[in-house]
Parts: structure tokens; sequence; C-alpha cells
């Protein structure tokens, strides 16, 4: 053998090396690493191995020998520092404070919770349940006629106006029959009443559509519509369920008014109000209180008896039932119940806010 081949396969240094560098590594990761660099596809005593198909035959065996016995050296030196590493890691363990099982656990991820306008929906949605209404849903893509039409809306009402309401393009839509996103939950009253037999006790909730965009309004909200009819329905059952409605949701010292105002669908209809819940005559708050500006009461819902021309739309016998309806919306009771002065903070989603709730 020459003097220039035994110099190839002289690999003490690359075996000290090894060592120095397995011994500096302070964690598993960072040893595991070293041992890639060394022993891995491209490591020094791999290319050793790989460099034998071009020596001389009779050399080959005793070359591989030597790199196998190197390798094994290395290897032996990679398990002795991980052992070492992992009794240091024990005996910090060990060493360290004592673990108190009884501790509760380390939440990785907060949990996550209803938005403030869905925890109100469904707790006024819950109340009337237990007044006795079912619960119904409808599209909020619908007809027109729905909308509108079936309502008794007058073909030039405002609310008609293109620049009101979202209009939708439906695709091989029959001549004529246009379709919205809609603008109250009222369609689902319709649908309801034109679908089933009296006596009804229906609420619905969801998100409804208008274009209005300010502190005060949003382009997309959310409404509950409720209504009665049987045969004998009258103003003073509508007053006696909406009162006890405020009562359960407001508390029990609420009281309620109701003042005349027109809607379309209902004759007579009503504005109801409750006593605002921000201030009392008792403490002298409310004198000052920008909510009610000073007159003690809150608007909440419109409400009123439906109209016999929407019984007729729906195919109820205008003659023989009566009912009531009432519709309020889901964001001001959400603004007025957590103090939000502006609707859009609501639709943001900005974690910053919705964590206060």
């Amino acid at each position: 053998m020459s003097g220039s081949e035994s110099e190839t396969l002289e690999l003490t240094p690359v075996i000290e090396r090894a060592r120095s560098r397995f011994e500096g590594a302070t964690t598993e990761h960072e040893l595991r690493a070293l041992k890639a660099e060394i022993l891995g596809k491209k490591g020094e005593l791999t290319a050793q191995l790989r460099s034998l198909g071009q020596a001389p035959p009779e050399q080959r065996k005793l070359m591989g020998e030597r790199v196998n016995a190197a390798k094994a050296e290395v290897e032996a030196a990679f398990e002795a520092r991980l052992h070492q590493l992992a009794d240091a890691a024990r005996r910090a363990e060990l060493e360290a404070p004592p673990f108190d099982l009884t501790l509760p656990g380390r939440v990785t991820a907060p949990r996550g919770h209803l938005h403030p306008v869905t925890r109100v929906k469904w707790e006024i949605l819950d109340i009337f349940r237990s007044l006795g209404f079912s619960v119904a849903w409808g599209p909020e893509v619908d007809l027109e006629r729905n909308n509108f039409e079936r309502l008794g809306f007058p073909p030039d009402h405002p609310a008609t106006d293109m620049q009101d309401s979202f209009w939708v393009d439906v695709k091989g839509a029959t001549a004529g029959v246009r379709a919205l996103l809609r603008t109250h939950t009222s369609t689902v009253q319709v649908r309801e009443m034109s679908t089933r037999e009296p006596p009804l006790a229906v609420v619905s909730g969801g998100p409804v559509y208008r274009r209005d965009d300010d502190v005060t309004h949003s382009p997309m909200f959310h409404q509950i519509e409720g209504f009665l009819v049987d045969e004998r329905t009258n103003f003073a059952e509508l007053k006696g369920v909406l009162g006890e409605f405020a009562r359960r949701l407001y508390g029990p010292e609420c009281s309620v008014r109701f003042r005349p105002s027109y809607f379309p669908f209902v004759e007579p209809g009503a504005e109801m109000d409750v006593t605002c819940v921000f201030c009392s005559p008792d403490d002298g708050s409310r004198a000052s209180c920008r909510v009610c500006k000073a007159s003690g009461w809150l608007e909440v819902l419109g409400c009123g008896m439906i109209h016999p021309e929407v019984f007729r739309h729906c195919g109820i016998d205008a003659e023989r039932y009566r009912g009531f309806a009432f519709g309020l919306g889901v964001d001001r009771v959400a603004m007025l119940r957590y103090g939000i002065p502006d609707i859009r903070l609501l639709f943001e989603n900005d974690p910053r806010f919705l964590t206060q709730f």
C-alpha cells in the first residue's frame, strides 16, 4: 500500500472531530443534526465509502473495513452523548420544584363564545318559545311577491324602490318575477300562513338587508318577527304577550307603552316602548340620560293587528280569523344590552371588541 493510500485511510482525525462536536451539543435536536452532517448522505464518512469504487480492487476490502470501523466508533460516540443528554434532562426534571398535579390545565387556545347578537337572538327566541310560540326559518333570498306584495305593500311604497333594497338576478327566472335579499323577516310570516292552517303562533329570526350604512344602521342586520293567528285574537292579547316578553327580557320592573304607528301589513299598528334600562327617576340620572334623551322610554319594536289583505294573500279567511304580528331589531337590543354606541362595531370582527362580551 502506498503512502498516499495510507493517508486516505487515516480516519482518526475524523473520529476525533466527530466526538468533539458531539460533546459540544447541548440538546438532542442539535446532536441529531450533527450526526446527519457526519453520517448522512453528504457526510464525511459516507464520502469515504463512496470513494472505494475508485480504489484498486486489492485494497477495497481493507479500506472498507477501516471506514466501517470508524463509522461504528462515531455511532458509539453519538449514542453515548445521547444517553448523557437524556440523563441530564431526567436529573433536571427530578431536581426541579415538584409539579402540582392538582393545578388546572393550561389552555393553549382561548375558548370562543357566541357573538353578542347571536346571544341576544337566542335569548329572545327562547322567551317566545316559553310563551308557546314555535320557531320557523326562511330563505334570505326571496321573491318580491313574498317580501312586498303579499304583505300589503302598495307598488309605489318607498321600500320597493331599487335604491332601497338589494335586488338579485336569477338566471332562468320567469319574466316579471324578481328576487331580492329579504328586507325583513316578515317573509317567514307569509310562508307559514300560506302553508299551515290556523291557529298559529310562530316566531322567526335572522339577517335582513337594506341599503343603509351609518352609526345606527347597517346594510345587514338581524330581526325577529312573530305572529299569532286564531279566531278570537285581539289587541289586548298582543299587549299581554309583548308586555310579558319585555319583563322577561329586561326584568320584572320593566313597564311598556304603545304609541300609534303605521305599517303596511297591520291595522291598527303601534310602536312599543320600554322604560329606559340605563336611567332611573329615583337617583336623578334620568335628566342626563343620553340613551333615552331624558324621556325615560326606549323604542324596541313595532306591532299591530294583521291586515285582512295579508290574510287574503295567504289564503286565510279574514272573516273567521284575526291575528297580531310584531318585529324587532336584534342588533338594537344588543346595543342597548351591552352599551354599544356604533352598530358597525358588531360586524367588524375585531377580537379586541368581541372578547369584552
